[in-house]
């Protein structure tokens, strides 16, 4: 698990072969053969929120009990902890999870989540057109069910299909607040060149009955073609794959990879490499500050990665302001933190059955050896150079638009903790579309010290943010829709903006920013702008109460 330090190219030297090895598999899991690869697309204009439903009606609480069960693909764990991992996952022929269609005039669908990122246990057939999902755990755990990415085949375009996954885990979801699944068709990306795209009508999200309690999500849909290939997922898959395509893209181009080198940080415990990419201009870091950013520690937070893709873009581009920055800073950037995950399809956990977004604080390189590496990574260039930023990428399945999570502990002087606000509200002013400061929180809970905000807040990273990203969209600057793919991309284009203002010598912006934030917070306390007074003796809890 030591971290590589040879990089596979540095700037000056001859371009080197840039191999990427196939994905590695816990050797439970069944893997199919074909690649999965979607085009990407741009919704022509932004895709409204579908109208609020209500909890599902009687109609719908049809069980499994009642209907046939039509694919079952379920690994075989040898224990409750992961043991070893392949290329290819399990040895041996495949299992046919798929019950086979009786003939020509059989329109039961025919279900497929056995690739990279996939998640679907069970689909259940209770009706001629309506079926009951379940998806699969996090692995080696029992809980975790949210993400969903999967494959339906022998479609018909005239009836309207319903959809109900019947163990979601969570009680509250964007779900319940105009957000819709994602649709795929081949067909259409073929012949149209269209993507990803919102469907669904009567979408709900209700408590199922019974104990432990879960949660059911709930949809219809008509397929846009009779004997297509479709995929539903709960936001825009990007896999462990595509990030090494990316990768391999960059390391080709003799231009971005002049400022760019990709070591291994470590392996996962699966095997599968965790990139760090260094990127600053050539000649040296001497006298830089540092700006560390991190992504999908949380496998099912599929946003963060093409947030972080639009960072990558703008960062490496020749824009003037990405020269400006690549002079300013050395950036250490590790994409995918926990790429077992987001290869098996977990929603939250690593192979370690844990979250890896609790485990910044232990000292177990073993068994968490991205964060691990990342936070021993940090250590060592704070040793040589004053780090400006962290930034960790995620997604968040409760609440729209864009905020973020700070640290403040309260204890300190009325400037500082001002300035924790500074940040998060010139992103509001870059993206007063997407961005909602007044959902941004800065306390330090005691259930979030394992989270990489704040351990690199508590290692000396004076701010230290995470950034959730809606999995829906946005409800702000008269918007009521959901997120695309380029509005997400364009996030990591704003975060570099907002980090030259956050740094501009020139002391106005932040200065307004200081004020402006005083103002709000006052505001909120009902005390008058202006009426002096510190903060120091307001709590954290009392701010955001």
């Amino acid at each position: 698990l030591a971290p590589f330090t040879q990089p596979w190219r540095s700037p000056g030297e001859p371009q080197a072969p840039f191999s990427l090895p196939a994905p590695r598999w816990p050797v439970e899991c069944e893997v199919i053969q074909e690649t999965i690869e979607h085009i990407e697309w741009v919704p022509p204009k932004p895709e409204p929120f579908c109208p609020p439903m209500g909890p599902e009606q009687a109609l719908y609480t049809l069980g499994e009990e009642q209907g046939t069960v039509v694919y079952h693909s379920s690994p075989v764990l040898q224990g409750s902890c992961f043991t070893c991992a392949r290329v290819g996952g399990a040895p041996g022929p495949l299992s046919s999870p798929a019950a086979p269609l009786e003939g020509p005039q059989d329109t039961t669908l025919l279900f497929e989540s056995r690739f990279e990122s996939g998640n679907l246990q069970k689909a259940v057939k209770v009706g001629p057109y309506e079926y009951v999902l379940m998806l699969r755990p996090d692995l080696y755990t029992a809980k975790h069910t949210q993400w969903f990415y999967f494959r339906v085949q022998n479609t018909r375009q005239e009836p309207l299909y319903r959809f109900t996954i019947a163990n979601m885990a969570k009680p509250k979801s964007l779900y319940g607040q105009g957000l819709q699944p994602l649709l795929y068709s081949q067909r259409d990306a073929q012949s149209r060149g269209i993507g990803w795209r919102r469907v669904g009508t009567d979408v709900r999200y209700s408590r199922s009955a019974g104990e432990p309690p879960m949660f059911r999500l709930s949809w219809t849909v008509r397929f846009p073609h009779d004997a297509d290939t479709c995929f539903f997922a709960s936001c825009y898959p990007y896999t462990y794959s595509d990030l090494q395509r990316y990768l391999r893209a960059l390391a080709a181009d003799p231009a971005r990879s002049r400022y760019c080198t990709v070591r291994a940080l470590c392996r996962s415990l699966a095997g599968n490499t965790v990139y760090l990419l260094t990127i600053t201009s050539p000649g040296g870091a001497a006298g830089k500050r540092a700006v560390v950013v991190s992504a999908r520690v949380h496998p099912g937070e599929s946003g963060g990665s093409w947030a972080m893709r639009g960072f990558l873009d703008f960062l490496l581009s020749t824009h003037e302001d990405a020269q400006l920055l690549r002079r300013l800073f050395v950036f250490k950037v590790v994409p995918m933190l926990n790429p077992d995950g987001v290869v098996v399809g977990n929603s939250r956990c690593s192979l370690a059955g844990r979250d890896p977004n609790r485990a910044y604080g232990k000292t177990l390189p073993g068994s968490f050896p991205g964060v691990w590496h990342l936070r021993a990574m940090v250590q060592r260039v704070l040793a040589e150079r004053e780090v400006v930023l962290y930034c960790d990428f995620h997604g968040h399945s409760r609440k729209n638009n864009v905020f973020m999570y700070g640290c403040d502990a309260g204890g300190n002087g009325t400037g500082t903790r001002l300035r924790q606000r500074v940040f998060p509200l010139m992103l509001s002013k870059n993206a007063p579309d997407k961005f909602s400061f007044s959902s941004c929180k800065y306390q330090v809970q005691k259930s979030k010290e394992g989270t990489g905000r704040v351990s690199m807040w508590r290692l000396g990273v004076s701010h230290s943010y995470t950034l959730e990203v809606a999995f829906s969209g946005s409800t702000l600057g008269g918007r009521s829709s959901h997120f695309s793919v380029e509005d997400l991309e364009s996030l990591g284009r704003l975060l570099c903006d907002t980090l030259l203002d956050f740094c501009d010598p020139a002391p106005a912006k932040l200065q307004q920013c200081l004020v402006e934030a005083d103002a709000l917070l006052r505001r909120q306390m009902g005390r008058e702008p202006g009426s002096g007074g510190s903060w120091s003796d307001v709590s954290p809890s009392e701010l955001e109460s």
